[in-house]
């Protein structure tokens, strides 16, 4: 019975490139000269410190558009409050990774009502759907990417 898994993915080598891409960017920049503006990452969280607010919302976009240069959706990006204090400011941005129950639970809800012959069923951080014909499964597919749903999803394991 041809099947397919929708998973939450990102790719972590990819992210450890753009922060060092961007970390370059500030050092090199003329208009962060003389502050302690850099990212910090640790797994799946990575901090942006600067001198002020400001610094932060500029940090903000330099890593977003690393990111995006690199093929990461920026929907994966979690961000926190800004911390600031008179010696500097910080925020942190979490990378979501994997499918947890409620979101799954939507997926499913999504595959239902479309009313495709396609069968959902939640195993751990992934969706696996199953149907009896390939272009059902195809349309399922096609279904998700036009829904629109709060973290980005990657199709994979496509069995015939």
């Amino acid at each position: 019975m041809p099947s397919f898994d929708v998973v939450s993915e990102v790719n972590m080598h990819e992210v450890d490139n753009a922060v060092d891409q961007a970390n370059r960017e500030v050092t090199n920049r003329f208009d962060f000269k003389g502050t302690k503006c850099r990212f910090e990452q640790d797994k799946n969280v990575i901090t942006m410190v600067g001198d002020e607010d400001f610094h932060l919302r500029q940090l903000q976009d330099i890593l977003e558009s690393k990111l995006i240069k690199r093929g990461i959706d920026i929907a994966c990006l979690d961000l926190d409050e800004p911390d600031v204090n008179l010696a500097e400011a910080k925020q942190k941005a979490t990378l979501r990774q994997g499918l947890d129950s409620d979101q799954a639970r939507k997926l499913v809800k999504i595959i239902k009502e479309s009313k495709l012959k396609v069968q959902a069923s939640i195993q751990g951080e992934k969706l696996r759907v199953n149907g009896k014909k390939r272009d059902d499964l195809q349309q399922a597919i096609a279904m998700l990417r036009e829904a629109k749903f709060e973290m980005p999803l990657q199709y994979e394991n496509f069995r015939d």
